[in-house]
């Protein structure tokens, strides 16, 4: 029972990222951020976030940009989410290299 909720908790905390980063990628233009996976910890006290960053040359200073704004991201989170859930958990993200790693390995295959 409760890795099902927790799994519902990481799917909502998931679209609603998505939704904030959409938002706020559409004025930078060029940029596409994605939320992979959202790990949630059995108490629900901390998510890890796993981001997709587009195009990756940029992904290292977004990604300080975003864990910097981590307590405004945060926030939006907790006004999106006051509904369904009674505490937001503390936010951390990183980066999803799993796409650039699927790339390496099939440069390695074609050789």
């Amino acid at each position: 029972m409760q890795g099902t909720r927790l799994e519902k908790i990481s799917r909502l905390l998931q679209k609603e990222l998505s939704e904030i980063f959409r938002a706020e990628t559409a004025k930078m233009g060029g940029v596409l951020i994605s939320v992979s996976t959202v790990r949630v910890s059995p108490d629900l006290s901390v998510a890890r976030a796993y981001l997709s960053i587009f195009p990756s040359e940029r992904a290292q200073e977004l990604i300080d940009n975003i864990n910097s704004n981590v307590a405004s991201i945060r926030y939006t989170l907790a006004n999106r989410v006051r509904y369904q859930l009674r505490r937001t958990p503390e936010l951390s993200f990183f980066i999803d290299d799993s796409l650039d790693y699927i790339d390496h390995i099939d440069e390695l295959l074609k050789k």
